[in-house]
């Protein structure tokens, strides 16, 4: 099995990324594929995932993801797509304190996940999500990554809203996020998803 992988970024794609190891592309799905730059070399903590039509790479850029990422496999009817789509929409620390809080607003507001199966996260990981970092440290600023008492984030119906929020998870500014938005205005079509929102404005926030 493939723990991690250490090469250089040589494409990026909305999401994957291509790592050049010893001049074999390797490519590997991830929650951000464009916090890795093309031309720099990084160590990417992958999950090897083998089913009868495929083998797939899954990488992450910190061991936490990793870690993480797999413990949600454990849950039934969480695939590698859904979890992905989890991690790409907030921080670690952020979906294991909502977990921890039974928080099923913020879970419902991540990629994929309705409230049934919401419910089942926190059923089935509750007790085994605590194990997955050493120290709590930034658990406790769980509240203020919600911002529920925004006004962008008043109207449950509004994609960018929730595309807003998870990038507020992933420690982006309020100004960083405006500016984003600005710029990606003219580009995103009126019913473009949370998770395409969100690639289009990783993609403008890397660039910055």
């Amino acid at each position: 099995m493939i723990d991690f992988l250490r090469g250089t970024a040589v494409y990026t794609e909305s999401d994957h990324v291509v790592l050049d190891v010893h001049g074999v592309g390797y490519r590997a799905y991830c929650p951000n594929p464009y916090q890795f730059q093309t031309g720099k070399e990084y160590t990417v903590y992958m999950h090897h995932h083998v089913r009868e039509d495929a083998i797939l790479l899954y990488g992450f850029g910190t061991r936490e993801e990793q870690k993480l990422f797999r413990t949600l496999l454990d849950v039934n009817g969480i695939g590698p797509r859904v979890a992905l789509g989890m991690l790409a929409g907030s921080r670690p620390e952020a979906v294991i304190a909502a977990i921890q809080q039974e928080n099923v607003t913020f879970l419902t507001k991540l990629p994929g996940i309705g409230k049934k199966t919401a419910q089942r996260i926190l059923l089935d990981l509750k007790d085994k999500v605590g194990s997955l970092y050493d120290s709590d440290a930034g658990i406790g600023d769980f509240a203020e990554l919600r911002s529920l008492n925004d006004p962008d984030l008043q109207d449950p119906s509004s994609n960018w809203a929730g595309a807003r929020e998870g990038l507020l998870a992933l420690g982006f500014s309020d100004e960083e996020i405006r500016e984003a938005w600005r710029k990606l205005q003219a580009e995103i079509s009126a019913d473009a998803s949370v998770d395409q929102l969100m690639k289009q404005a990783l993609k403008q926030l890397y660039k910055a």
